[in-house]
């Protein structure tokens, strides 16, 4: 593994910026797509939101189907699929589909959700976010591998069916992971998880070890972050406190949940504080540096880069466009066996230089 390059891709959310159309951000999305393959890119991985602004998609698998045909190249993934407000056997058709049509560059990751109005409106109810997730997850995973599948659980009973079209090359799915039962759900299936951009670098070790305790395969996990670059690290992050909490104050307030239960919406300029901290926000060598370390302390082996950080196309295109010039092609796998000196610096917190 010594000197191979990580998988890194574009994370992107349509975030929904208060004055600006939904057509805008969302033709502005699918500029940034193809401009992270343009600029080197080996994937993009799109969200999924329903009701709020936080994310104009709400069906991230309808816009993978489009950004797959305005590229070529690139693997194209969500981030995540709502599993808890879907059928899991309609979201495998419609996963083999674009695999089969791509060529076999989709990749479906799914994720729990959480308790909000979505699982009112959809008429999945709570029950699909707790105890049925796992026979979602299943139901699923069995309609991707085929040839049939059959639903008799408590939430799916139906008789066996034909799964058509089949798999071309395989999804190869993987679970976004945000607890101990997700980490557990995951290893269990042998999913890569998906490893969210509010953990900082040790939570994140602790989820991989985790999972290799819980008897996980070898898998390639993904490590999202923001990733905003400039000429020095002071521009950098003068911008991103200046926009991120223009689109993160009205997007979490979105969040509504199911039951009626008042909530209070994280601070929007303390999150940004500590995204900026946390991620590669900075000028190139700070970026490289604050990558590098997250695939050193964490053992995720690929990355995700939420770049539309300003609300501005032109801005975002430019922001992939020097992330794969000057970024990317520095960027390089640890040793499998970590030095002496690079154990004692995970344990104590190696200096960003």
């Amino acid at each position: 593994m010594i000197g191979a390059r990580p998988r890194v891709g574009v994370f992107l959310l349509a975030p929904g910026f208060p004055g600006r159309p939904a057509t805008d951000v969302l033709e502005g999305t699918v500029a940034a797509a193809v401009a992270a393959e343009e600029a080197g890119f080996d994937a993009v991985w799109l969200a999924e939101h329903h009701f709020m602004t936080y994310g104009l998609c709400p069906s991230a698998v309808t816009l993978a189907g489009y950004v797959l045909g305005a590229t070529s190249r690139i693997t194209v993934g969500t981030a995540v699929s709502v599993l808890s407000v879907q059928h899991p056997v309609a979201l495998a058709e419609q996963a083999l589909l674009l695999d089969q049509v791509s060529g076999g560059r989709f990749r479906l990751g799914v994720g729990r959700g959480g308790p909000w109005v979505d699982l009112e409106v959809f008429g999945t109810g709570p029950e699909r976010l707790d105890d049925g997730f796992a026979e979602s997850l299943d139901l699923l995973l069995s309609g991707l591998s085929g040839p049939r599948v059959r639903g008799d659980g408590p939430h799916f009973r139906f008789r066996p069916v034909e799964i058509v079209p089949g798999p071309r090359s395989g999804v190869d799915p993987l679970l976004a992971v945000t607890s101990g039962t997700g980490i557990g759900l995951a290893a269990d299936r042998g999913l890569p998880m998906l490893l969210g951009m509010h953990a900082d670098d040790d939570e994140k070790a602790r989820f991989v070890r985790a999972y290799r305790e819980r008897g996980g395969p070898e898998v390639v996990h993904v490590s999202t972050h923001l990733a905003h670059v400039a000429d020095t690290t002071a521009a950098a992050q003068a911008e991103v406190r200046e926009s991120l909490p223009r689109w993160l104050r009205p997007g979490l307030a979105g969040y509504t949940r199911y039951d009626g239960a008042p909530r209070t919406p994280r601070d929007a300029d303390d999150y940004t504080d500590l995204l900026c901290r946390l991620h590669a926000v900075g000028d190139p060598a700070l970026c490289r540096a604050r990558l590098e370390r997250t695939l050193r302390r964490t053992g995720a082996r690929a990355l995700a880069l939420m770049v539309e950080t300003t609300g501005d196309t032109a801005r975002t295109c430019a922001n992939v466009a020097r992330l794969g010039a000057e970024v990317l092609p520095a960027l390089t796998l640890p040793p499998a066996t970590r030095s002496r000196r690079e154990a004692h610096e995970d344990e104590v917190g190696a200096p960003v230089r």
